[in-house]
């Protein structure tokens, strides 16, 4: 409402660039159009990185192998032992 008034007021004050204006408005926003797709390609390559998931790294991790280290048991440590031998 407040852009339809400011050119109303444009209007009364200068009719023929309010007529310029409101001709060109839409040849401007059809010569935007390729810089509105590239911003949406550019926007993608930086999201789609932070939408992939990241591998468990505590879970890969080969450090120490004992209960004082994060294993709660000696099943879990022989588990943590088979899967860093498969690396």
């Amino acid at each position: 409402m407040l852009k339809f008034l400011l050119w109303l007021v444009l209007f009364v004050l200068c009719w023929t660039l309010a007529l310029l204006a409101l001709a060109l408005w839409p040849c401007l926003w059809l010569l935007s159009l390729p810089f509105r797709v590239v911003e949406i390609a550019v926007e993608g390559v930086f999201v789609a990185p932070a939408t992939l998931p990241s591998p468990p790294f505590a879970a890969l991790s080969c450090g120490g192998m004992g209960p004082a280290n994060g294993a709660a048991s000696s099943a879990d440590a022989r588990i943590r032992l088979r899967l860093c031998s498969l690396a």
